[in-house]
């Protein structure tokens, strides 16, 4: 069984896992975009590959999206004199201002409610990235008490958000 494994993953090779049904139908398509276009000498639309193979334009488009290879974030879309621009550049949020805004001013008020201790132990940890363990050294107790007051401090702020 290890060995058949073993097997599979060189002969596929992939880091995600994309089902064989899945490929069977983008290689279904990408033949009837090669034959409609054969015929027709022009590019072929999703509605006449999704026609010819009596499938929705949507699992066209889902399967070829599901055999192309994966992008990093960190590669680049644009490098020109030094100015290089990434992919996750582009990446843009869709939450508005106002959206942000509230949300900020929800979790400022749940943490204003918390004691000096908790406020404390919330800061270090997620604002300066220090461990339980750093922590409970800094302020006099053990790892587990600080595990205990950060779970504790993490449940009331989610409780008053929502």
């Amino acid at each position: 069984m290890i060995l058949g494994e073993i097997k599979r993953v060189v002969r596929t090779n992939n880091s995600l896992r994309v089902s064989r049904s899945i490929r069977d139908t983008a290689y279904k398509v990408l033949q009837a975009r090669t034959e409609i276009e054969s015929e027709k000498d022009d590019t072929a639309t999703l509605f006449e590959i999704a026609n010819r193979l009596n499938i929705s334009e949507k699992e066209v488009v889902y399967a070829l999206d599901a055999i192309s290879d994966p992008v990093s974030l960190y590669d680049p879309v644009y490098n020109k004199s030094g100015d290089e621009l990434l992919l996750m550049d582009q990446i843009g949020d869709d939450k508005s201002g106002v959206e942000r805004w509230t949300e900020n001013v929800a979790l400022e008020s749940a943490v204003s409610r918390l004691d000096d201790r908790e406020k404390n132990i919330l800061y270090k940890r997620y604002y300066e990235g220090k461990t339980q363990t750093e922590i409970s050294e800094e302020i006099g107790l053990s790892q587990a008490q600080v595990s205990r007051l950060e779970k504790n401090a993490l449940k009331t702020v989610k409780n008053q958000i929502s």
